[in-house]
């Protein structure tokens, strides 16, 4: 049975005592103090600071012990499993960290010179073309730091693009399907829409009768998955292109499943007008916590020229940043983006190739298809919406009956996961399916793993019915035990950071 370690860590500011040093500064060079003469007269007076900054006095050694411990009290991807459905949590080769950590990489402002930076921007240029071909797209937008915020731009290019032709005040409603990503409903609202849900039908996909019945001159767009968020590709998408587009909406691709389709099929081949891509968890970058991330934009030719500006531009010779697109609805993001995040992407790439992607979406999908067939023996668990069809990168299961027959839930479920040293899965979601258990298992877990977590969801279910406690009280063996649920994710409960802590107890920093 897994044991987290757990240590009684105070926080850094009541650590070390005063006068203490970890690091010292070099004294400046006289070549820099003769080009720029007296340092504290180049910054001006009023940013000039007039008290020392109240930080923590500590020795290097202290500092390092300190975050260790730590460490030793998290989980991560590199720790184990962590099969977090729809977030495609898996492990990222370190070879793509170096890059990002290289000095001719991070030691680039983004004030410089566009003759000074040519290497990057040929960098970032190269990765828009390999995403446009992998999504089969027209041209990319690399801006949006995240994947609802490439959401939001996706909508806002659907109401320039309503506007452009004059029917910005007749086409007021976004449609999203009852399987979509909450952030869709949300995205669409943020940018003026009117949502409209449609069901699904009972293998899980879109109902086309409730579809057309949906669509009207009134419609703007559908934003949709595929596969969705059950893990089941929708099989009628060439007809739901046909009836968004005959109605005169644009067809939205949430890119957040990409994963099990790279470069088996492309989002633009299956009519889709927009497309972002969640490129923190398709093309190497860990993520949770609200970042870091990026959320890459694909669109149609008929709808490059609203893309935010700049766009990176090629002469044959130089690179350059282009503001000059009238039609662009503007900037979306300071600089370029997250460029960390876009260049392990670049690198993850770079490394696989086409048929190493293609690999990727192939071991994604036997994976997660080895495990639902798997999970499917357990007593207590089901595999609703037609359960002998096919699922992609994950699957969806729900312990309704568990919780029936035994009083644990999904919830309790995934909390005694962390007893045994996995990483729950996503639980609740999607809200059509009762005691979700949304599990993704990535192409990079081997089958030893597969089988080992088969093996302790049947272990849990078992222990379900014969003793419930152990499971309703889990977890029993890590660092924190079980938290209010609430308090820990509300906005007035939460204390993010030591200035918080202190502003809460009412105590000057």
């Amino acid at each position: 049975m897994y044991k987290q370690a757990s240590w009684n860590e105070p926080v850094i500011f009541t650590l070390g005592k005063s006068g203490r040093v970890g690091h010292i500064l070099p004294e400046v060079e006289e070549e820099i103090k003769a080009t720029v003469g007296d340092l504290k007269a180049a910054i001006p007076e009023n940013i000039q600071r007039t008290t020392k900054p109240n930080l923590p006095e500590l020795s290097e050694v202290e500092v390092a012990r300190h975050f260790i411990r730590l460490s030793e009290m998290n989980y991560g991807v590199d720790s184990g499993f962590y099969p977090l459905g729809s977030c495609t949590m898996k492990y990222n080769p370190k070879i793509n960290e170096n890059l990002t950590s290289s000095p001719a990489i991070n030691m680039i402002h983004p004030y410089q010179d566009e003759s000074t930076v040519q290497g990057i921007l040929e960098i970032l240029y190269r990765l828009e073309r390999w995403l446009a071909e992998i999504t089969g797209t027209y041209e990319v937008c690399l801006q949006p730091a995240a994947g609802a915020h490439g959401e939001f731009l996706g909508t806002l290019l659907m109401r320039a693009y309503h506007k452009f032709k004059g029917e910005s005040e007749k086409r007021t409603e976004v449609i999203v399907p009852d399987s979509a990503h909450g952030t869709n409903p949300a995205s669409a609202a943020m940018a003026g829409f009117n949502v409209v849900v449609v069901p699904s039908d009972d293998d899980g996909c879109v109902s086309l009768g409730a579809l057309k019945a949906a669509v009207s001159e009134r419609t703007a767009g559908l934003m949709l998955t595929n596969p969705n968020t059950l893990g089941i590709f929708e099989k009628n998408i060439d007809e739901i292109a046909r009836i968004v587009h005959e109605a005169g909406g644009l067809l939205y691709y949430d890119g957040a499943n990409l994963n099990p389709i790279l470069c088996k099929i492309r989002p633009g081949d299956m009519g889709f007008d927009i497309v972002h891509i969640n490129i923190h968890k398709t093309f190497s970058t860990p993520h949770g916590g609200g970042g870091p991330g990026a959320g890459p934009v694909g669109v149609s030719k008929e709808l490059a020229r609203f893309l935010p500006v700049p766009r990176i531009v090629f002469d044959g010779k130089h690179y350059r940043l282009d503001y000059d697109r009238p039609d662009s609805i503007g900037k979306i993001r300071s600089f370029y983006g997250n460029v960390a995040v876009l260049l392990r992407a670049y690198a993850y790439i770079l490394s696989l190739g086409f048929e190493g992607l293609k690999e990727v979406a192939e071991i994604s999908v036997l994976n997660a298809n080895y495990l639902a067939k798997k999970l499917k023996e357990i007593k207590g668990l089901t595999l609703p919406y037609n359960s002998e069809k096919p699922r992609k990168h994950e699957c969806v299961f729900s312990a309704k009956t568990l919780k029936n027959e035994t009083g644990v839930s999904a919830l309790n479920v995934a909390k005694r996961l962390l007893d045994y040293g996995i990483h729950a899965p996503t639980i609740y979601f999607p809200m059509i399916v009762d005691e979700a258990l949304m599990i993704e298992p990535t192409e990079t877990v081997e089958k030893e793993m597969l089988d080992h977590f088969a093996e302790v969801m049947r272990k849990i279910c078992e222990e379900a019915y014969a003793n419930p406690d152990v499971v309703l009280k889990a977890p029993h063996n890590t660092a924190v035990s079980r938290l209010d649920e609430v308090k820990a994710s509300h906005p007035r409960t939460m204390t993010l950071s030591w200035r918080m802590h202190k502003k809460r107890k009412g105590k000057d920093l």
